[in-house]
């Protein structure tokens, strides 16, 4: 309850002083325009009031799935571009205090203690940038897949595992979505690659298995030469549901694992297997969630997961859903390990990729947030994820199909 009362009053704050700004571009405008703009701010703003409390009352449970995540979005959006507006208006302030003192130590030239209209307009401005873009991105961008293809060099790979195919695709977060037919687009780019493996590193969905019950026909259709193989991330354990009792979170878990079956996947869980593709050996191993972050688990032990690995090898490649990993339990202790895959940081959903240069406040909580990455002969792949958490859309970090061939260095 202290939680919802503090949200209120953030909520609360940015409305009146949001306000500020749009009562001031409204002030040219006649008496009648004014009451229309008025009466529409507050009515916005009293409907997010209503949507939000009747989520907290579990009124909203047999409403439509797309109208409860598309709503809980535009609350997001509405309240977070209004942050740029006060932090404009909290600006002028300064200005004004400023002049007021100055007006009382010198009074021989009287500055403005007004509120500037170019301040105002400014920052509406500067929250139109937000609510734009965000909402173009839930709009256009949610399942707009894109195929990032990496060639990733392995020393001593034999002849022939030279262009092996592997196609990754990670956190699915199949709880997020709304919408089916985009999803047949992702199943056809992933299958028009003929990929030797196919790959998911881990969160299918955001919290209960049975999210993923509607979408099987449709990714039960991936294809691999040698098979398709799967990984769990933090989201699949249902650790963030209050269950009833242990067992009805084991159920829970058991039904994932028999989802992962009924869609044709291998799942590793601290285990390894042994692909014959030329006549030369590649080692899958896959480890449960295991995070060097402390709020996400520990649960993968990749020393059980390679027991019993051949000594020949040709190629070994981990699938591990949180990169972390990679720094501080694949590196330190299995430098045999040519490649990992990872997912798990969604490239935050939101930042910017052109070519040569990419950003994403991720990389303040992630050293290796997307892309590829190489340090002396070993290899870390982050996907930037299929699906979405949260907010339902995705600015400059689009949704990918990863295709990565193997080299030999």
């Amino acid at each position: 309850m202290s939680r919802l009362i503090f949200l209120l009053l953030i909520m609360l704050f940015l409305d009146a002083y949001a306000f500020l700004a749009w009562r001031a571009w409204l002030n040219k405008y006649g008496a009648t325009t004014r009451r229309w703009g008025y009466g529409v701010y507050w009515a916005l703003s009293a409907l997010c009031y209503v949507f939000l409390l009747l989520n907290v009352v579990e009124a909203t449970e047999d409403w439509p799935k797309g109208l409860l995540v598309y709503g809980r979005a535009m609350i997001f959006i509405v309240y977070f571009s209004k942050v740029p507006v006060v932090l404009f208006l909290l600006f002028d302030e300064l200005r004004r205090a400023f002049n007021w003192v100055a007006n009382k130590i010198s009074p021989v030239t009287e500055r403005d203690t007004g509120r500037s209209r170019f301040l105002s307009k400014a920052a509406l401005v500067a929250g139109g940038v937000p609510l734009v873009t965000l909402t173009y991105g839930m709009v256009r961008n949610a399942y707009r897949y894109r195929r990032f293809a990496v060639d990733v060099p392995v020393r001593d790979l034999p002849a022939g595992l030279e262009g092996v195919k592997i196609v990754q695709i990670s956190d699915i977060h199949s709880g997020s979505w709304t919408r089916t037919t985009p999803l047949y687009d992702a199943i056809e780019m992933v299958n028009r690659e003929e990929a030797d493996i196919v790959v998911f590193t881990g969160d299918l969905v955001n919290n209960r298995s049975e999210e993923m019950l509607p979408y099987i026909d449709i990714f039960k259709q991936l294809r691999g030469k040698h098979g398709v193989y799967s990984t769990l991330g933090n989201h699949d354990y249902g650790d963030y549901v209050q269950w009833p009792d242990e067992a009805a979170k084991q159920a829970n878990m058991e039904q994932l694992y028999d989802i992962h079956a009924r869609l044709g996947w291998d799942l590793l869980r601290d285990e390894h297997r042994i692909l014959d593709i030329n006549g030369h050996r590649l080692a899958l191993i896959g480890i449960e969630n295991w995070s060097a972050v402390l709020r996400f688990p520990k649960y993968g032990d990749l020393g059980k997961a390679t027991a019993g690995l051949p000594g020949d090898c040709d190629c070994r490649v981990l699938l591990s859903h949180d990169p972390t990993s990679w720094d501080a339990l694949v590196r330190p202790e299995h430098p045999d390990i040519d490649l990992t895959l990872s997912g798990h940081t969604h490239g935050f959903q939101f930042g910017i990729e052109i070519p040569g240069f990419k950003w994403s406040p991720s990389q303040y909580v992630y050293e290796q947030w997307a892309g590829l990455y190489r340090h002396g002969t070993q290899n870390l792949y982050v996907n930037r994820g299929l699906g979405f958490l949260g907010y339902p859309g995705r600015v400059g970090i689009l949704p990918e199909v990863t295709v990565l061939t193997l080299r030999r260095a």
